[in-house]
């Protein structure tokens, strides 16, 4: 690496990635939790845990990869030693896809949570779009100083909210409105419109179909390697933080969504905006914890967007170290910020909310649904590459090593590939189209910059456990 020029700083600690990816995964179920609802009922607060269950094998050779090459440009440096330098790129485009929606989605939750404090009160579409924009903006210009900040911050956010939504869940389970027979229930004008009860009231279709698109309630956990060369704690530990970010969101939305659940049939939870301050003000509960939940939710987007922001200036960080982008992504401020790859993330921040905008419900799905298309790949070629090196290069050092590393490598595989196949199925024509076009994007990139490399004499780089900086 080039140590001519300042470098990432070492300050975020074990506490610190925990919240961040824990923070992150959470996101905004305030005003999510309706489309849960209305796919599978209650039974949503059984298919989160059995999703993060099936997807620590992914993560578990995330955390092996990490350990081994330690390099902000993680599935890039990966896959690229596995397979070479476009498969490499290729992946780390995916991944950047997937990181790189996130922080405009979140941007417009503090837009629904604006509703709630002021009743009545119509933010016209324009205006949101500046709102979210303005959000952005903001956390643009923190994001250049010290990542410390990231860190104290999410620790901050983190513990709030979740004790917030443990407070708010807790009211709902005793406050003598909570039944049961809501978990499999259907309201009276559901019933009239043929809807059955039941916790999972689209069959066996929708549970299929409901995972693969729940998988990304859990992207997050993905976004700790591209981290680590801003921590300060053993490599080998990174196995606990990714774990977290799968076991904690897991077991938080079993406790709220069957909290929420057993208030009302799922049908009239489908049709509400947010849930849990419409469910405190239909049975008159204490008004304050209708704004406890909100302002719980709006902790969990603000961690989200941090999260996925950092993380997607890294990917860009880590593909010009490699020198598949140009070098001018990868130079850090004094304070040990990449200007530049911070600089295209909010300028894409920015496209998504206009378009966000300018759109019905149907643009941000698709973009969820092609973000989790991206996510399986990512998966994929990750767990393939940690089989790969495995065979390829079993002397480099692995402080923390998979057991069982070929069956988990496998599993990993087939399901990053039913997250490929049940995202694939709900992506319309427009999905499509967008995700093509990204892909060309990708391609016109790598292109340009070969030529460039070729004009300059410019080498890619690939990185090994030889160029680790203890």
């Amino acid at each position: 690496m080039d140590n001519k020029q300042p470098s990432l700083k070492k300050s975020l600690s074990f506490i610190s990635m925990i919240s961040i990816a824990s923070g992150a995964v959470i996101g905004g179920w305030l005003a999510e939790a309706p489309a849960w609802f209305e796919m599978t009922g209650a039974g949503a607060a059984f298919i989160f845990p059995i999703l993060a269950i099936l997807l620590i094998p992914v993560g578990l050779i995330f955390a092996e990869l990490t350990g081994m090459l330690p390099f902000a440009g993680s599935v890039d440096v990966w896959t690229t030693n596995a397979f070479g330098h476009k498969v490499g790129f290729t992946t780390q485009w995916m991944m950047f896809l997937v990181q790189v929606v996130e922080p405009a989605m979140m941007a417009f939750i503090f837009i629904t949570a604006a509703g709630h404090f002021f009743p009545g009160l119509d933010i016209p579409p324009m205006v949101q779009m500046f709102i979210a924009i303005g959000t952005a903006l903001i956390w643009y210009i923190v994001s250049n100083f010290n990542i410390d900040i990231l860190g104290k911050l999410a620790n901050i956010f983190f513990f709030a909210m979740i004790a917030m939504s443990i407070i708010v869940s807790c009211s709902l389970y005793f406050s003598g409105h909570w039944n049961i027979a809501n978990l499999t229930a259907v309201s009276e004008e559901g019933a009239k419109e043929g809807l059955t009860g039941g916790l999972f009231p689209m069959g066996f279709g929708g549970i299929f179909l409901a995972m693969a698109a729940f998988s990304l309630k859990f992207i997050g956990f993905e976004m700790t390697p591209s981290m680590i060369e801003e921590t300060t704690f053993p490599r080998s530990k990174m196995w606990k933080v990714i774990l977290s970010a799968l076991i904690v969101p897991a077991a938080l939305y079993l406790v709220v969504v069957i909290a929420i659940g057993g208030m009302a049939p799922y049908d009239t939870i489908a049709a509400m905006s947010m849930p849990e301050p419409e469910l405190i003000a239909m049975y008159n509960l204490m008004p304050i914890l209708g704004y406890i939940a909100v302002i719980s939710g709006v902790l969990h987007a603000f961690t989200t967007l941090m999260g996925f922001w950092t993380s997607s200036a890294r990917v860009l960080y880590g593909a010009a170290e490699m020198n598949q982008l140009p070098k001018a992504f990868s130079k850090v401020n004094k304070y040990g910020q990449p200007v530049l790859a911070n600089t295209v993330v909010f300028l894409f921040t920015v496209f998504f909310c206009i378009f966000t905008a300018h759109s019905e419900n149907s643009w941000v799905n698709f973009v969820y649904s092609m973000s989790n298309v991206a996510a399986g790949f990512v998966y994929f070629m990750c767990c393939l590459s940690g089989l790969v090196l495995r065979k390829k290069h079993p002397e480099w050092n692995r402080p923390y090593k998979v057991p069982c590393a070929t069956l988990l490598s496998v599993i990993g595989m087939l399901i990053s590939l039913w997250v490929i196949v049940g995202s694939c199925m709900m992506m319309d024509m427009g999905g499509w189209i967008a995700f093509i076009i990204f892909c060309v994007v990708g391609i016109a990139m790598y292109a340009g910059m070969s030529v460039y490399r070729k004009k300059k004499g410019i080498e890619l780089k690939t990185f090994t456990p030889d160029d680790i900086e203890e």
